[in-house]
């Protein structure tokens, strides 16, 4: 019997679903889980998550006191919802789920160590290993020197908005447990850069993870490479053997509907026999390709400001729902 392409990938690469979604998660059973800002956003907007919703919120309400601004409460609710959805979705698969840290952090060193203690403190309290967790933050160079104080630490972390290879370089070197370099967003940068589209092998987004995957395996790096943010199953073909891949469940599901032979496009044998310059890598020379590389450079920060505006519409949402919730006479709060 012949296999599907998801069938077929799984065998060379760890497939990890890219949703906060708890029904899709259940359909396509992947081994880990990535959510973000944006993902946890939409879940919350879904009605037959209102449960997990409004029971995060009353706790966040009954730790800040009846009293307490709505506002505040959607602050500390937000965090806890992902953490919520976070231990659900551990339920489900075998192995670790992301969680971003506030994206409004991502220049600030200090800040995300603390967020991050933050999330492990109430993963480990609902008596989830911190070795199931993986804390996602921004690929700056703040964010990358976080990281490298929490891996000390025995707290996983999971590099994100990754588009040049001076981000991964600087990771894979500050011990980082994993990167997601994002395909379709660079794609979309080149073409409305060049107006013109790309066949999936000549994809940029395609390309930018070849070559960070093959400068780890050449010079034997730890940190593992998972290409995020697909635009279709072709890209996800073209990387077929990297160490994972984290689809959407739609993409997920074409794989799961499309018969053929998935040829593996990556692999660590063939990247050790190639040559390739290695790269020294410090502040200087991160600021300095960072600051050559135009896309990157725009990709990063419009990232950042879009996981940022995605937190800013939670905290109205929760708020507001909040709100609601509390013009409601008491009975309506019975059987949570």
């Amino acid at each position: 019997m012949s296999m599907n392409l998801l069938e077929q990938l799984r065998e060379m690469t760890v497939v990890v679903a890219d949703t906060g979604d708890i029904e899709a998660i259940e359909k396509f059973q992947p081994r880990d889980a990535t959510t973000n800002p944006s993902l946890i956003t939409a879940a919350a907007e879904m009605p037959k998550y209102a449960g997990i919703v409004d029971g995060t919120l009353l706790d966040a309400r009954r730790e800040l006191g009846d009293g307490a601004d709505p506002k505040k409460v959607a602050n500390l609710a937000f965090e806890r919802l992902a953490i919520a959805f976070g231990r659900r979705i551990l339920q489900i698969i075998k192995g670790r789920v992301s969680t971003e840290v506030d994206a409004r952090l991502s220049y600030n060193t200090d800040g995300t160590i603390a967020k991050a203690h933050s999330i492990i403190s109430q993963y480990e309290q609902a008596g989830i290993p911190r070795e199931r967790i993986l804390i996602k933050i921004a690929s700056t160079w703040e964010g990358i020197r976080a990281a490298e104080v929490l891996e000390k630490e025995g707290i996983h972390c999971n590099l994100t908005l990754l588009f040049g290879l001076h981000q991964a370089i600087a990771c894979a070197e500050a011990g980082v447990t994993l990167i997601s370099p994002f395909v379709g967003r660079i794609l979309d940068w080149y073409k409305k850069s060049t107006g013109r589209d790309y066949a999936p092998a000549e994809d940029p987004g395609v390309e930018s993870v070849q070559t960070i995957y093959n400068y780890f395996k050449k010079f034997g790096y730890k940190t593992e490479v998972m290409g995020a943010s697909f635009r279709n199953i072709g890209e996800i073909e073209e990387l077929a053997g990297c160490d994972l891949l984290t689809i959407s469940p739609q993409l997920l599901g074409e794989l799961s509907g499309k018969e053929g032979t998935l040829p593996r496009k990556l692999d660590p044998a063939k990247s050790k026999t190639m040559s390739i310059d290695r790269i020294p890598m410090d502040k200087a020379a991160f600021d300095r390709m960072h600051a050559e590389n135009k896309m990157a450079s725009d990709k990063l920060a419009e990232g950042i400001e879009g996981f940022t505006k995605a937190l800013v519409h939670l905290e109205d949402l929760l708020a507001k729902r909040l709100t609601e919730m509390e013009n409601k006479p008491e009975p309506a709060f019975a059987g949570r």
